[in-house]
């Protein structure tokens, strides 16, 4: 299941606040976005900042009209609304 939000040239994937993790690099555990960037200028970069578990911020396209969208790439969103029905706790972020 993928959600997109279309912002003229964008077709944004992730939002801030969203929790992820990578199917190639399972190492780096689950992670949270952080910040979202989208120029101004048409045609322009757009993209994300996610924290990961082990430590380190990574950056990834968040254009799903993009070849190079970390969609693609292999980061997937973790449907925390999904798993807090499933098993009856609330999933909190944590500072």
């Amino acid at each position: 299941m993928c959600y997109k939000i279309t912002m003229g040239d964008y077709a944004i994937y992730l939002r801030v606040g969203d929790r992820v993790y990578h199917k190639k690099f399972t190492k780096w555990g689950t992670g949270i976005v952080v910040e979202e960037r989208r120029s101004e200028v048409p045609g322009g970069f757009c993209y994300v900042r996610i924290s990961f578990q082990d430590g380190k911020v990574r950056v990834f396209d968040n254009n799903y009209k993009s070849v190079n969208c970390c969609y693609y790439a292999g980061v997937k969103k973790i449907h925390t609304e999904v798993l807090e029905n499933i098993t009856g706790l609330k999933l909190d972020v944590l500072e």
